[in-house]
């Protein structure tokens, strides 16, 4: 398939017609969510990072303290939540407000 064969798509946002694959190309980089930690930086799937304060945790019975790694993150999909795994939590959701990369 030659680029003067590829299908042209409206898009709705620009209001131009665009090929197919550049259309693909901005709704992915569109869905990218940018996650930041307390000081700015950027998080990214499998990062670790260190708790700023103390968190008590709502039906665990447990407080999280100040310096807790918490390694291999994930991104939610939400800016400010990331999904982590920690001993002894199951379906820990943490706000990137209160954590920093490590």
């Amino acid at each position: 398939m030659s680029a003067d064969d590829e299908d042209y798509v409206y898009d709705e946002d620009s209001g131009e017609w665009l090929p197919a694959s550049e259309l693909v190309a901005k709704q992915v980089a569109g869905d990218a969510v940018e996650v930041r930690d307390a000081v700015g930086n950027l998080l990214a799937d499998g990062d670790s990072v260190t708790l700023i304060k103390d968190l008590e945790v709502k039906g665990a019975g447990q407080t999280l303290k100040r310096g807790a790694v918490i390694t291999s993150i994930r991104l939610t999909g939400d800016v400010q939540e990331i999904d982590c795994r920690y001993p002894g939590i199951k379906g820990l959701v943490l706000r990137a407000e209160f954590v920093k990369k490590r």
